[in-house]
């Protein structure tokens, strides 16, 4: 439609910009960064980065592979596993070497089993947010080290086994 002076009449001659903005129910989705609970509980959004030299940068997704969920719920359930084993040779005349834990073990068991479980979730969630790093001194990505706390864990608690047996 034109106007009586010959250029084109908006469809939108309250809003005063351009005719989008006037179908605009709230504010650009995009410029909200919190995390939402609702992706974070029903499936999430993201699984990787969208691009090529994204890689290197530390980015936190919605969802996550289920190999790397199994990694951490294994390095998790063999940290308290690791902990009831530690406290079994304890009770049989051994000492525990880690001075931060014979810290904690000190003000009592649950002290030390909740502490151990701490700080094996903040390192484990350390790695999680770090997991596309490339770790150039060592020339592998951060996501490979899961495996190898899984495989130090195992090695950990096949000697406590070992030394178990040993005693009995």
């Amino acid at each position: 439609m034109m106007n009586k002076s010959g250029h084109k009449k908006s469809l939108y001659p309250d809003s005063g910009e351009q005719p989008d903005a006037a179908n605009r129910r709230s504010k650009d989705r995009r410029s909200d960064h919190k995390a939402r609970l609702k992706y974070l509980l029903f499936n999430g959004r993201r699984v990787q980065n969208r691009r090529d030299e994204d890689s290197n940068k530390v980015f936190l997704f919605d969802r996550y592979n289920p190999r790397l969920f199994a990694a951490i719920t294994a390095i998790l359930m063999l940290s308290i596993f690791d902990a009831l084993l530690t406290l079994i040779l304890i009770d049989k005349g051994s000492s525990e070497l880690n001075p931060v834990m014979a810290y904690f073990l000190q003000h009592g068991l649950l002290h030390f089993i909740v502490a151990k479980y701490l700080l094996t979730s903040i390192g484990v969630v350390t790695l999680l947010i770090f997991k596309n790093v490339f770790l150039t001194g060592f020339n592998i990505y951060t996501h490979s080290l899961f495996s190898a706390v899984i495989v130090a864990f195992s090695a950990v608690i096949v000697w406590e086994l070992f030394l178990i047996i040993r005693m009995i």
